[in-house]
């Protein structure tokens, strides 16, 4: 296969079809290559969180560019909805991140004053919330729960729904969704960049890279870098039950559907293949805890995934100089910087260049800048 389009968008998950929704949206041409359903993508074993608190700390300009996503996400919404007719179930009226016992209070205190103390932060309003004040916004409460710390901007959308709405998006701009083309060579000849896939070749003035871990492999191509660091997490599902939770919290939430959604692990081991009962069993523990009527409720489905991360944590956006045109994004917080990839990092693309403080906050450079400052003994 042998087409020519304006932008190539490699990985079709939630952030690479997020950026090509918000190019479809600008009138690019563009293709979205993608491995295909069978493969085991991030997009599909998230928790669904648009989250802002706590995010950002040692990298203020991440605290901004998250706050900066969560007060669009509301705009991204309503125009899938009117595009697609699918409602993707936003709701953002503010989160709680709970914690149980006074050391874990005193503890996320300290984080609370950290993140503010930051300079350059920006201003997100997350407080601490003492356990009188906190069993009134979300009632039955268990006696452990000491109080927590709460974000007026946090949220959590269905985000399978969203991931069917920008497809469906995709298909209503005339993209062409590729499956089953997953890329193994980028080559940047004539002005034009030449995708090799099993499928044959695709070519593109741009290329964008959204393949998430895969852009390790992928961005030294075009003469990028993408460091990452995946990790491993669980996941619980109750079966339905009335609703009871006005506010979603770090790692449980009340779905549209009204199940009731757990998370609250990370591993470093990256074997999906197998569930380890035991931390299920600490996190579905420390769930009942903070809400004890979820003792009442059977499990219906666990599973785990493998989380896109690059290497600290943080996003990287980068454009390559050696070939012009190519593009890379990470990022752990798919469905939180949605909005952000949508209406910022495609504008940015489809206009040939990222902003000077886009790419200064986030450029992969800063691995080689820590490594550096490491070896010469400046910390």
């Amino acid at each position: 296969m042998s087409k020519d389009y304006d932008v190539a968008v490699v990985g079709g998950g939630l952030l690479g079809s997020a950026i090509a929704w918000g190019l479809g949206r600008l009138g690019q041409r563009l293709a979205v290559l993608d491995e295909g359903d069978i493969t085991k993508r991030a997009s599909r074993a998230n928790f669904a969180l648009v989250w802002v608190q706590s995010k950002g700390l040692g990298m203020p300009a991440y605290t901004g560019w998250t706050v900066r996503a969560a007060k669009s996400w509301a705009q991204l919404a309503a125009a899938l909805r009117e595009q697609t007719g699918l409602d993707v179930s936003l709701q953002q009226n503010g989160g709680f991140h709970i914690t149980l016992g006074e050391d874990e209070y005193g503890r996320r205190t300290d984080l609370v004053a950290r993140m503010h103390n930051q300079i350059g932060a920006a201003d997100y309003r997350m407080e601490m919330v003492p356990a009188a004040e906190l069993g009134r916004a979300l009632p039955g409460l268990g006696p452990e729960v000491s109080g927590g710390s709460f974000c007026p901007l946090d949220g959590h959308v269905n985000s399978l729904r969203t991931y069917r709405a920008l497809h469906a998006g995709l298909k209503a701009f005339g993209v062409d969704y590729l499956p089953e083309r997953p890329v193994s060579g980028i080559a940047r000849e004539g002005g034009e960049f030449r995708l090799t896939t099993p499928a044959g070749e695709v070519r593109a003035a741009k290329v964008v890279l959204a393949a998430g871990n895969a852009n390790q492999a992928l961005a030294p191509m075009v003469g990028l870098s993408a460091p990452m660091g995946p990790t491993r997490g669980q996941i619980i599902v109750t079966e339905r039950t009335e609703p009871f939770l006005p506010h979603t919290l770090s790692t449980l939430r009340q779905t549209d559907e009204g199940t009731v959604m757990i998370g609250d692990s990370k591993e470093d081991v990256l074997d999906d293949r197998t569930m380890r009962q035991g931390i299920n069993a600490v996190m579905a523990d420390r769930a009942q805890r903070t809400f004890p009527h979820l003792a009442r409720l059977n499990v219906v489905r666990t599973w785990s995934g493998i989380r896109v991360m690059p290497r600290d944590g943080f996003p990287i956006y980068d454009q390559s100089e050696t070939h012009p045109g190519a593009f890379v994004a990470c990022c752990h917080s798919g469905v939180t910087l949605a909005s952000n990839h949508a209406f910022e990092i495609a504008r940015m693309v489809a206009g040939g260049a990222l902003e000077p403080e886009l790419v200064g906050a986030f450029t992969a450079k800063r691995f080689a800048a820590a490594e550096s400052r490491a070896g010469s003994g400046y910390y």
